[in-house]
């Protein structure tokens, strides 16, 4: 199944991690249509929701209580590698910015308020770089396993000579 028609045949979980109840639930009312949209208030509480769901796509504001949105994004990567992270936050730091980049391997750094079409696109396309990257793995694997195989096949064909 080609990327392209799994992005029309599926919808993509999307987790947005925001301390403001006002900002979830207006994320969540404008793309639910569109898109599975889990909520958390907190990065605890998103934790506990990647441990639970294929996360394909976390949002995270970047001003929060206990952490902050590049804090956590850096303390999942290890154990969610394929989820594209998106910084959102409503203030212009540069240096969070630069720390998004460099700590939490971000794909885009978003301001508030965002356009909705704009969003929309940018998870369209965001869930089309989760996906293909599934497949490069998936592909990896395959060629490593038919690899193996050439090689004893080889190594037999040499040592019956």
């Amino acid at each position: 199944m080609k990327t392209s028609d799994k992005i029309q045949n599926s919808k993509i979980n999307i987790l947005y991690i925001d301390d403001e109840e006002e900002n979830l639930a207006s994320f969540k009312a404008t793309f639910r249509r569109f898109f599975t949209i889990h909520t958390a208030n907190s990065a605890k509480k998103g934790e506990k929701i990647l441990a639970k769901n294929d996360i394909a796509i976390i949002l995270t504001d970047q001003r929060m209580p206990e952490k902050t949105g590049v804090e956590f994004l850096e303390s999942i990567i290890e154990k969610y590698p394929d989820s594209i992270r998106i910084l959102v936050t409503g203030y212009s730091d540069i240096d969070a910015v630069v720390d998004a980049v460099n700590k939490g391997q971000i794909y885009k750094y978003i301001q508030k308020p965002w356009e909705t079409e704009y969003m929309k696109n940018l998870l369209n396309k965001a869930y089309e770089v989760y996906c293909l990257r599934k497949e490069n793995k998936e592909l990896l694997y395959h060629i490593r396993n038919v690899n193996a195989q050439l090689e004893f096949m080889l190594r037999q064909k040499l040592s019956s000579l």
